[in-house]
């Protein structure tokens, strides 16, 4: 048998028709399931399920109530104040050295080719210098949001939770 008579061999196909879909398939895709098929009726079946129920206008107006209301709580204004203290500074402080940074290599190019040992330069201390600053700012911000705030966001979310759901009329 020559090898392109192996080749052929392969591509022939013995048995079944595998092109043929069975609903018994476990590799059927069930999300698929259902769009442009008929429900039963000759009524075509939505192609996506609706999001959400419709609800009475009032309690969804009432949810908002209570998202103003926690909003408007000292406990959330404390959350964001000791939020905006860190992330202000923070970012100010980061955007300086990174443009002081773009700013001297560009202009400043003999000083930041001086070199400091070896073939290390300035200009590449400098840019590691931004990777540690990054990483250090990130557990920076890490530390800080969970020992000044994590626990007092929490507990708006817990309370905010709560609020709604008796708002909307379920177990409180």
């Amino acid at each position: 048998m020559e090898p392109w008579d192996k080749e052929i061999s392969v591509n022939k196909h013995d048995g079944r028709d595998t092109g043929e879909v069975r609903f018994d398939d476990p590799w059927y895709d069930a999300l698929a399931f259902g769009w442009g098929e008929t429900d039963g009726t000759g009524e075509l079946t939505p192609a996506v399920p609706a999001a959400r129920q419709p609800q009475e206008e009032t309690s969804d107006r009432a949810a908002a109530d209570v998202y103003l209301e926690v909003q408007r709580s000292a406990a959330f204004q404390e959350v964001r104040s000791r939020y905006r203290k860190f992330v202000v500074p923070a970012f100010v402080s980061f955007f300086l050295w990174y443009v002081a940074y773009v700013v001297t290599a560009t202009t400043a190019t003999e000083f930041m080719a001086t070199p400091v040992a070896g073939s290390v330069n300035v200009a590449m201390l400098a840019g590691l210098g931004q990777f540690l600053s990054t990483f250090l700012l990130t557990w920076a911000y890490a530390r800080h949001a969970r020992l000044r705030r994590d626990r007092a966001a929490l507990q708006l979310r817990w309370d905010t939770q709560e609020l709604t759901r008796g708002a909307r009329g379920g177990a409180a």
